[in-house]
């Protein structure tokens, strides 16, 4: 007996947290992000959406789209808190559950819909006691395996219910377009419709002929796909707490350009909002990796591992445009992206100082305590060590 799995995704989750806070958002254009013309979309309102704007849109073109936008910085502890809320309440229905991200899970129903024979209203219901105790919207997928369900989740939006048999794959999955595939990349797409395949059923039939470019354009993947397709597939539910070990953000530029100054203001955006989901998140991370797409939309990465953990906005923009300094200079770029990776919670890292930077400590608070000690015999704030002359300078 196949099993049955869920996927379950938040709807315009961290806007829908700021709706939450103040009712009055509702209804209306909101973009989470920063303003200026360096900020970046992070997510939006249906809405908004309506007027085009879009996750990774830069921010000032945003609002020349949606002159009625509302821009959020966004409060990253309270998604947080509120994605907790979600596992918790969905542990009273199974205990059988894989947090994929911040908004979207998976959950393994098997045993508990055995004798049901609604299982829409079944769902339903759990969809209505989510918000009502909550305040959250999600849309649910029921399928066979993960890669059925999480299609069936992203069917209908927001506070839609799709279920997906394997017989129900050509008449539900084959007429959607090639781009609403999960698993092909956004890189993919286009190179999937140079060979003509527009559709998911298009890629189907050319799997059916053994199509050696599309061979060729997955690879490894491509039997994966296969499997998917026909049916098949992972329904191993990972029980594993969720746990990012990576905060990234990439933006298009609105035009193609190898000016270092503009570039640099897009690389500040990026690392200022990956420093502050970091920090709100208690994360900090060890490696900094950039990515640069070409106009020829060759992507590349370059990438830098420190000696000590961070997620300080000034380190990640240093090396940020340091490695972009040294990689890329002259290149046209048409998108950059920032990712502060390896990470581990602030709170169960512990540092140890090595033998020189203990005895480095241990000299500096000496000579502060005997500059405190001579001042307040001078009563009055007269000496200052050289390097906090230097930061007055500054």
């Amino acid at each position: 007996m196949s099993k049955v799995i869920v996927h379950i995704d938040l709807n315009m989750f961290f806007v829908r947290c700021e709706e939450i806070k103040d009712p009055s958002l509702v209804g209306k254009c909101v973009a989470i992000g920063h303003e200026g013309r360096s900020g970046i979309v992070s997510t939006c309102s249906y809405e908004a959406r309506k007027y085009g704007v879009h996750s990774g849109m830069p921010m000032f073109q945003a609002t020349k789209a949606c002159k009625n936008l509302i821009i959020i910085p966004g409060d990253y502890k309270f998604y947080r808190v509120m994605s907790h809320s979600f596992i918790s309440f969905l542990k009273r229905y199974t205990k059988l559950i894989e947090q994929a991200s911040i908004d979207e899970c998976y959950c393994d129903f098997t045993e508990q819909l055995k004798g049901k024979k609604d299982i829409i209203q079944y769902f339903k219901d759990l969809q209505n006691s989510l918000y009502k105790e909550t305040g959250l919207m999600c849309s649910i997928g029921v399928a066979p395996t993960k890669f059925l369900a999480k299609m069936g989740s992203d069917y209908k939006k927001p506070m839609g219910i799709t279920i997906i048999r394997k017989r129900d794959i050509p008449t539900i999955l084959y007429p959607l377009d090639i781009s609403q595939m999960f698993g092909v990349g956004k890189k993919s797409v286009p190179r999937l419709k140079k060979l003509g395949i527009n559709t998911i059923g298009d890629l189907k039939k050319r799997m059916d002929e053994h199509n050696k470019d599309v061979f060729n354009s997955f690879g490894k993947f491509y039997s994966t796909l296969e499997d998917w397709l026909n049916g098949k597939g992972d329904d191993m539910i990972d029980m594993n707490p969720w746990d990012p070990k990576s905060i990234g953000n990439s933006t298009t530029l609105p035009h193609d350009t190898d000016d270092i100054n503009e570039i640099k203001e897009y690389f500040y955006s990026l690392c200022m909002e990956v420093s502050k989901r970091a920090q709100d998140e208690d994360k900090i991370g060890s490696t900094i990796q950039i990515v640069v797409k070409d106009v020829n939309f060759v992507s590349k990465n370059k990438s830098i591992t420190m000696d000590a953990p961070t997620n300080s906005f000034k380190t990640i923009y240093a090396n940020a445009v340091r490695l972009y300094e040294e990689n890329f200079l002259g290149t046209q770029v048409r998108l950059v992206g920032v990712t502060l990776q390896n990470l581990v919670s602030k709170r169960d890292m512990t540092i140890q100082m090595t033998l020189f930077n203990y005895e480095e400590h241990e000299s500096e608070s000496q000579t502060k305590l005997l500059i405190n000690e001579l001042n307040r015999k001078l009563k009055k704030p007269s000496l200052k060590r050289a390097s906090e002359l230097e930061e007055d300078k500054k």
